[in-house]
């Protein structure tokens, strides 16, 4: 397991019961999670500071519990990235801290490069990979279908002071793209990609990941450089476990590099509890 452990803005500060409880600046937030099967509070004490609660609905979905007033927006920081948070309707704040260990892989590997980098970053969300990777010197294509996601991927780069960068947005669905850059030739140095489970193209295209991912990661090594710096897969698809990840890269990839994967983490302060958070696969240059 890679484990975000660098975090200042950010911790977990007790699990139990199916949530957790977060500080997130000056903002601290208790939202359900369910890898969290165990009963006992670290620090029952703590959870009367929470400043918003989501509880989940039974008929699916949930809602906020606003205890304390709380600003529309706020931001934190990661190291020299900057990021803007919100409450989003279904527990989210718009970033995944313990990405943060994939942030540092990526930045180490294009500072390290010693040469220009491209970078496609797929299902790019609000930009995370997009900003690290921007940081570090590498040129960005970020990708996704949502038109709200990625104005919050422009504003998390202009606040990471990164906005003269050579970072290019696009909304498409994200094969459709892929099919169109194996057209016109172009090639990128590393390529990102965090698929859903499910979900829908800018036009309505259907994404399945057990049905799709292949034929992605397929298409993708085809607008691989000659010479790829890595190739980075992350997943939150319940069930599916890292060495498919890695059977993915190992049977599309056809350069030689090496191949990991396993689980990826976020620390609880003050404790020996790590709380798993997600999979990754990663080909990278060796």
């Amino acid at each position: 397991m890679i484990i975000a452990k660098d975090w200042k803005d950010y911790e977990i500060l007790d699990m139990a019961n199916g949530e957790k409880l977060e500080r997130w600046g000056n903002i601290i937030l208790i939202r359900p999670d369910p890898q969290i099967i165990w009963k006992n509070k670290s620090k029952p004490e703590l959870w009367k500071n929470a400043h918003a609660h989501y509880h989940r609905s039974k008929s699916g979905g949930g809602s906020w519990e606003y205890l304390k007033k709380i600003p529309e927006s706020w931001q934190i920081s990661y190291k020299n990235l900057t990021f803007n948070l919100k409450p989003m309707g279904f527990k989210h704040t718009g970033l995944f801290p313990e990405q943060a260990a994939n942030w540092d892989f990526m930045i180490d590997k294009i500072k390290n490069a010693g040469r220009p980098i491209k970078v496609l970053n797929l299902f790019a969300y609000t930009g995370g990979a997009s900003v690290a990777c921007s940081y570090a010197g590498a040129s960005v294509c970020h990708v996704d279908s949502s038109k709200g996601m990625t104005s919050w991927a422009k504003e998390n780069v202009a606040s990471s002071g990164l906005s003269d960068n050579p970072v290019r947005f696009i909304i498409d669905d994200v094969i459709k793209f892929v099919q169109r850059e194996i057209r016109r030739g172009n090639k990128y140095d590393a390529i990102v990609m965090d698929p859903p489970s499910y979900g829908r193209g800018a036009n309505g295209e259907v994404w399945n990941i057990e049905e799709s991912l292949y034929t992605l990661v397929e298409l993708c090594t085809q607008i691989l450089s000659d010479k790829p710096l890595f190739f980075l897969i992350n997943s939150y698809t319940t069930g599916l476990a890292p060495t498919i990840l890695s059977n993915v890269l190992s049977l599309t990839i056809k350069e030689k590099g090496k191949i990991s994967s396993g689980e990826i983490g976020l620390p609880m302060k003050d404790s020996k509890l790590v709380l798993p958070c997600g999979i990754y696969g990663r080909w990278e240059e060796c």
